[in-house]
């Protein structure tokens, strides 16, 4: 009742006037008569209930600061809301691209995976020696050395299935991330850090901006796989501590000092892998300057690569162990 006492009590103060040159019924008394009509119609001790009369009302108060003869144009309106300027903004999307859990048993990346590896062990073999000139001490009719092809074998095998190992448990702790953190965080993971920054040469950034954002992209990006990189070195070590030599009565003795040199290479495992993702960060940035996809593929895989080298010539000329 007493919205429409209030109601009435405005339509006697302006009866020359016309309803739509001066906006009797505008958003703001309606709602406020709304809302004490049915705030009256409750008693005060039950609208706790229904939050305050159970009516959430929201409207602007911008109209109080102007003058009383504003009227506003309202068929100018669908013109402002239909500009193009409102238009062009969208909700950001988060689109989420999981490879195969299995990728690194396909053809082309298994034939990629072993090629690297036995080149990695056979080049050294490939190497000239230095001629030694014939002496009396040497004759030619001693035995002549040749060269081991069954151990660099070997070690191609094993860092063959150590490459697979480590892609598959980043496959895994893909999932993961999918499942426990944010869609938002999620993507920034498992982003394609190479097409980002060739997205982010596009736009027109400052040479110190796109290193920092192509660094801080690549830093993300490169996470997972030092992690999977990381677990797999540390179960590696676990086993040739613990499980690969038979436990006899000395070893069982000595468990203590087996379990210290296990957390020192676990440490150490540690510091190589942080200081091959920073520097692969680092090495990206530098690289897209040149190119923004190839070279900072480029620059990441060099600072991949150099970044163990690194902290270990530091911890040497500091004296520490690593």
């Amino acid at each position: 009742m007493a919205g429409i006492a209030l109601v009435l009590d405005l339509l006697k103060r302006n009866q020359g006037l016309s309803v739509h040159s001066h906006g009797l019924f505008s958003a703001t008394v309606a709602a406020s008569a709304a809302a004490a009509t049915v705030a009256a119609g409750r008693p005060f001790a039950s609208r706790f209930l229904y939050r305050d009369g159970g009516l959430s009302v929201a409207y602007c108060d911008a109209a109080a600061t102007l003058d009383e003869d504003y009227v506003p144009d309202f068929r100018s309106a669908p013109e402002s809301m239909l500009h193009h300027e409102s238009t062009t903004y969208r909700t950001k999307e988060y689109p989420l691209e999981l490879k195969p859990l299995f990728s690194a048993f396909r053809l082309k990346s298994l034939a990629m995976t072993s090629l690297r590896s036995f080149l990695l062990f056979y080049l050294p073999l490939l190497e000239p020696r230095p001629h030694v000139e014939d002496d009396d001490d040497f004759p030619e009719d001693g035995p002549v050395d040749k060269t081991d092809l069954i151990v660099p074998f070997q070690n191609s095998v094993k860092q063959i299935f150590r490459e697979i190992t480590v892609v598959t448990t980043r496959r895994v702790l893909e999932r993961i991330a999918v499942h426990y953190v944010s869609q938002r965080m999620a993507w920034k993971l498992l982003k394609d850090v190479s097409r980002s920054a060739k997205r982010k040469a596009a736009r027109g950034m400052s040479t110190q901006s796109f290193i920092f954002s192509v660094s801080r992209t690549t830093f993300r990006g490169h996470m997972l796989g030092v992690a999977a990189s990381w677990i797999v070195q540390i179960v590696i070590d676990f086993y040739r501590c613990f499980i690969r030599r038979s436990a006899t009565e000395a070893e069982v003795a000595d468990k203590r000092e087996k379990i210290r040199i296990y957390v020192k290479k676990v440490y150490g495992a540690a510091v190589k892998c942080t200081s091959s993702l920073i520097f692969a960060s680092i090495g990206a940035g530098i690289g897209a300057l040149f190119h923004p996809s190839t070279g900072q593929w480029i620059g990441c895989a060099l600072g991949d690569f150099a970044g163990p080298i690194i902290i270990i010539v530091c911890f040497e000329k500091l004296n520490l162990q690593l």
